[in-house]
């Protein structure tokens, strides 16, 4: 279910506001703007600007000097949300199809955003185009990217060649398939460490009940392997 079908989305973020137009007659999912997006900005819009004594995510969002990568970007609403809040080595991508709506919503925010951010195309099952990001990043940022079955194998090999060591994966997520979810979460568990962000620290006004926030790290090499 598309959050609304109204063509421009506006989001306040960190005291800003973006603004996203969407094309929801398009037959490429990315075109759209889907709900995930704004749910994990605003997620951490909510504790971006509380002390660190009173704030569980002092640590995790901690983006100085960090860099990152969107990967199925779509219009660019969760890296550029990001970048507003501190995540500024943003680098989006998403396949070659997306890349005009991307394009026209980096132009359209540049006033905000001060720049144009950073875009790449990027297939998950090509290699040579992983290696051009030059990986690893300490975030990779995905957000309503697991709707096939048979991407998610290419999804999971794509986020793990990214994603450094101790880096993380910020994933805001909702159930499209049944098949899909089942495979991506058993691929999920073989690969990475998980957790849930409870629904009680999402944003108030962005907590929607079918939608969820993730961080994901990846398991050490003795962990993952079972060693």
């Amino acid at each position: 279910m598309k959050f609304t079908d109204s063509p421009v989305i506006d989001l306040p973020v960190g005291g800003a506001a973006l603004s996203f137009q969407q094309d929801n007659g398009s037959m490429h999912v990315g075109t759209s703007v889907w709900p995930c997006s704004l749910v994990l900005v605003k997620f951490i819009d909510r504790w971006a600007s509380i002390t660190p004594t009173e704030n569980p995510y002092s640590s995790l969002l901690d983006f100085r000097g960090k860099r990152a990568v969107e990967i199925g970007c779509g219009c660019g609403v969760a890296g550029m949300g990001l970048y507003l809040l501190g995540l500024t080595d943003m680098l989006l991508t998403d396949i070659s199809p997306v890349m005009p709506a991307l394009k026209h919503n980096i132009k359209r925010n540049k006033p905000i955003l001060k720049k144009a951010l950073k875009h790449s195309v990027l297939y998950w099952n090509n290699p040579a185009q992983i290696a051009a990001l030059n990986p690893p990043f300490d975030f990779v940022i995905a957000t309503d990217v697991v709707y096939i079955e048979e991407t998610v194998g290419p999804l999971i090999s794509t986020m793990e060649a990214l994603i450094g060591n101790n880096g993380v994966v910020l994933l805001g997520y909702q159930l499209r398939s049944p098949e899909a979810d089942k495979l991506f979460w058993e691929m999920c568990d073989k690969a990475f460490q998980i957790e849930k962000i409870p629904h009680e620290n999402l944003h108030p006004e962005f907590a929607y009940e079918e939608a969820d926030v993730y961080v994901l790290r990846k398991k050490k090499e003795e962990t993952a392997s079972g060693s």
